[in-house]
């Protein structure tokens, strides 16, 4: 079979745009309405894609004032949009900073035992400091340290979804036995972070493990990603920058003893879609003039580490400085210095530029140019896919699905029906044998 595209929808309120809510083709009351995000779930199964995705933070952000925040908890909200659609992914964000592994564990095997196979967990260390103010922390752990617990969290997890074998519920009501007691395992893991004795109080999920999400860019993450991810969602703003990046990862992946071709690559893209280019183009410019630069400048301090509020708009971006304190952020700083560089951007034009995708790549353009630069960042070695972040919900993803997704159809590059039912399925990657079930096929 040849290669084909995955793609993922980013569901985040109302559009991914700083300014979606603010413009009139949408209704920034349904940010609180489940309707709206079950509405987006059954238009992005319309077009086949392989997944939805939904962000969070545990934390009130600094801009709540100008910009519409995360309203619900997300498993939570995929829960209903399970019953809501048949065959599309649902991967939520949990930190393994302030969350356990037990807990997390749990609620992901019962979310995919609820939606038949199609819960999926984006990974993630939590970034805000304020973060920590919320969990009896005065301060931020240290990144090396967060990644450390993370890797432990989700070798806990992992045992934790092995604890009970496929074959472990027997539920004979004749003979009065609901599991077999030899099949369900305590994990008895006793390491740096967590003491966790199992076994896991649900069974085995129907995937054998929710697929595995995550997104960093620094080489503690890429790090991570090779060890345990089998989706990577990222950003970059060149095709070069795409392809040293997808290159980058499966190096690091085959180096970790795993099949590359197993880690699917989804950098962000974030399509202002039109009829013709002038009317994306006219689009594009309608939001960035609603953006509030003084909110927009605060969002780019946060996602790069570098508190840059205060300064002038219509100057250019200064060079990293030399604090200690931005050094976990060098990389991505580096990287918005080079696209402002690059075009010559003033700190205004690069707030434009940046708030259509919230630091992802925005491609302004007509259906086909879209599909273009999808299929040119695909075949060239740049990505397996992408994470879909439509400027405005739900007209923009409506549009990706009715005009963007029949192209790469008729292309060979995207599938015209789902052919699996499980998540795994969709992005092409085996169901993992449970590591009790393994240890037995062994000779002793």
């Amino acid at each position: 079979m040849s290669r084909t595209l995955h793609l993922n929808a980013f569901l985040m309120g109302v559009g991914h745009h700083e300014a979606a809510w603010r413009h009139p083709r949408t209704d920034p009351h349904r940010v609180a309405d489940v309707r709206h995000f079950q509405e987006l779930a059954r238009i992005a199964e319309r077009g086949t894609l392989d997944s939805v995705f939904l962000a969070d933070s545990l934390a009130v952000g600094p801009a709540v004032r100008h910009n519409i925040q995360a309203v619900f908890e997300p498993l939570t909200l995929l829960t209903s949009l399970a019953a809501v659609t048949e065959h599309i992914g649902l991967i939520a964000t949990v930190s393994t900073t302030y969350t356990e592994p037990f807990t997390t564990a749990r609620t992901f095997a019962s979310l995919d035992h609820l939606s038949g196979g199609r819960a999926g967990w984006n990974i993630v260390t939590s970034a805000q400091e304020r973060e920590a103010w919320n969990f009896n922390r005065a301060s931020h752990p240290a990144h090396a340290d967060r990644y450390r617990r993370a890797a432990e969290f989700v070798d806990v997890a992992i045992k934790l979804w092995d604890s009970w074998e496929d074959d472990a519920l027997v539920l004979d009501a004749g003979a009065g036995v609901f599991a077999d007691t030899d099949r369900v395992h305590e994990i008895s893991h006793a390491g740096a972070e967590f003491q966790v004795r199992g076994p896991l109080n649900t069974p085995r999920p129907p995937q054998g493990r929710p697929l595995l999400v995550q997104a960093g860019s620094s080489p503690d993450g890429i790090a991570f990603a090779a060890r345990y991810a089998e989706a990577v969602f990222t950003a970059q703003q060149t095709l070069a920058d795409g392809q040293a990046f997808h290159a980058a990862l499966k190096r690091a992946t085959a180096a970790a003893g795993r099949d590359p071709d197993l880690v699917k690559v989804l950098p962000g893209i974030a399509p202002v879609i039109g009829g013709t280019e002038a009317e994306a183009q006219a689009l594009a410019a309608e939001l960035e003039a609603l953006i509030v630069p003084e909110h927009a400048l605060a969002q780019l301090s946060g996602m790069t580490g570098v508190d840059l509020t205060g300064l002038p708009l219509d100057g250019h971006l200064p060079e990293l400085p030399d604090a200690t304190s931005v050094q976990a952020h060098q990389s991505r700083y580096q990287l918005v210095v080079d696209l402002a560089r690059r075009e010559n951007l003033t700190l205004r034009q690069l707030i434009g530029r940046l708030g259509g995708g919230r630091g992802h790549r925005v491609v302004a353009g007509t259906p086909d140019q879209i599909a273009d630069q999808i299929e040119l960042w695909f075949t060239q070695g740049a990505a397996d896919g992408f994470n879909v972040m439509p400027p405005l919900l739900p007209s923009g993803l409506a549009d990706f699905v009715d005009h963007v997704v029949p192209l790469l159809r008729a292309r060979g590059l995207f599938r015209h029906e789902y052919t699996g039912r499980t998540l795994r399925e969709h992005y092409g990657l085996p169901r993992p044998a449970s590591a009790y079930a393994a240890a037995a096929l062994v000779p002793a």
